[in-house]
């Protein structure tokens, strides 16, 4: 926490505390020894029993606004699936934002300089690639361009290797409706949750017999948010939102409702 921007608290709208994890609406059963969510959407029974161990050491700078402001972040799901991860609120990096690492650092981030994840392992042997550290950036698309912009001049500090998943920047990214594993809708073909992103990226960057075994329980995991959200939203009533009026046709209503009174 002490590497990165201090952050708001819960009182406080300047930079300054850690964002808390969102509360409950009262008399709501809360899940408090295990996952923290609501008893009736609880995931305890798809998370692992311990932390999963890797080798790769995850760091994920997370805007403070990420978990204030967003019910559905995979943060506090990715915190229980894994024992090696750091979250660290904040809006940019600092200097002595990670420890030195015995292995490559890794900035899995979609900018025009990155290359493809899946090419960068298959063309670096696998000592020079052994104990990396993967930085995430984590908030809204936009908020994600401006901690990776502020950030710029301490990544190339710390000779961080830009790399990204695919991404198809003409398709339309899908939904929960059509994906699985789609928190929100996306903007384009490719984009992921941050908690899917780790996975895939675990997948290529552990020893294969491990990468792919956490690669899906961490995918399982998140299926099962995504199944709860879908069936609530399937299912949710909404009340349909009151017209707006223009006060012109308000004033005319009432023209005619005093005339037909005279």
């Amino acid at each position: 926490m002490d590497d990165f921007d201090p952050v708001p608290s819960d009182c406080d709208d300047g930079d300054g505390g850690v964002a808390a994890a969102s509360s409950s609406s009262p008399g709501r059963s809360i899940c408090h020894a295990g996952c923290g969510r609501p008893s009736r959407v609880c995931l305890c029974p798809y998370l692992p029993a311990s932390p999963l161990q890797t080798s790769t050491t995850i760091v994920i700078l997370h805007h403070p606004h990420a978990l204030r402001r967003n019910p559905l972040s995979t943060l506090p799901l990715l915190a229980r699936c894994l024992s090696n991860l750091r979250l660290v609120p904040g809006r940019r990096l600092l200097p002595s934002s990670t420890a030195p690492a015995p292995g490559p650092v890794l900035l899995l981030y979609p900018s025009p300089a990155a290359s493809d994840l899946v090419s960068w392992c298959r063309s670096t042997p696998r000592p020079a690639r052994a104990a990396p550290t993967l930085l995430l950036l984590d908030g809204t698309w936009r908020q994600a361009r401006e901690m990776h912009a502020a950030s710029l001049a301490v990544l190339a500090s710390l000779g961080a290797v830009p790399v990204a998943l695919p991404v198809d920047s003409r398709a339309d990214g899908d939904s929960m409706f059509e994906s699985d594993l789609v928190v929100r809708k996306e903007p384009r073909k490719g984009c992921v949750s941050t908690m899917e992103a780790v996975a895939r990226a675990l997948r290529l960057l552990e020893p294969e017999r491990e990468g792919a075994v956490v690669e899906e329980t961490m995918l399982g995991v998140l299926r099962a948010m995504v199944a709860f959200q879908t069936e609530h939203l399937l299912h949710r009533t909404v009340k349909p939102r009151a017209k707006m009026r223009k006060k012109k046709e308000l004033r005319r209503e009432q023209e005619m409702q005093r005339d037909a009174v005279d």
